[in-house]
């Protein structure tokens, strides 16, 4: 499970390094193997290439007739791009990928159970000083959240 918030550097590049205590569990679980796709909260999603695949066959099968749909597979599927951990735990972020996500020197990587999200750190902080103004009374959960005890 990966978890917590981890403020990173992109080099002139694009290259971001993994935290180190996430490495050699990526190396085990998906031979350094990840994929970068975007989200749409304009930050980027980075998945262990093995849970991707799962989440790539479920978007497959999505009805192609479905608008919603289809842009979620061209969002998704479209910008998916693999990416491999080289020896210092480096990856390299496509500039494509990293304008979406407005990615320039200063970013933070979120952990999020079997994915990481990556934000630029000004967006992140605007987006965290937002959440935390918002009521969750306010919010409309799904009810498997409304049983949930914290």
């Amino acid at each position: 499970m990966f978890r917590g918030v981890n403020n990173i550097s992109l080099d002139a590049k694009g290259r971001m390094a993994i935290p180190t205590r996430f490495r050699e569990c990526l190396e085990s679980c998906c031979a350094s193997q990840l994929v970068v796709t975007v989200d749409t909260d304009h930050c980027l999603l980075i998945y262990p290439l093995p849970e991707w695949q799962e989440i790539e066959r479920k978007l497959v099968k999505l009805p192609s007739f479905n608008k919603a749909a289809r842009r979620l597979q061209r969002m998704l599927l479209g910008n998916a791009t693999e990416v491999e951990m080289d020896g210092q735990g480096r990856i390299l972020i496509p500039t494509p990928l990293r304008n979406y996500a407005g990615l320039e020197k200063r970013a933070v990587m979120i952990g999020q159970g079997h994915k990481f999200e990556l934000w630029d750190e000004a967006c992140w902080n605007s987006q965290l000083d937002e959440w935390q103004e918002t009521d969750l009374e306010q919010l409309d959960l799904p009810t498997d959240l409304e049983t949930l005890s914290i």
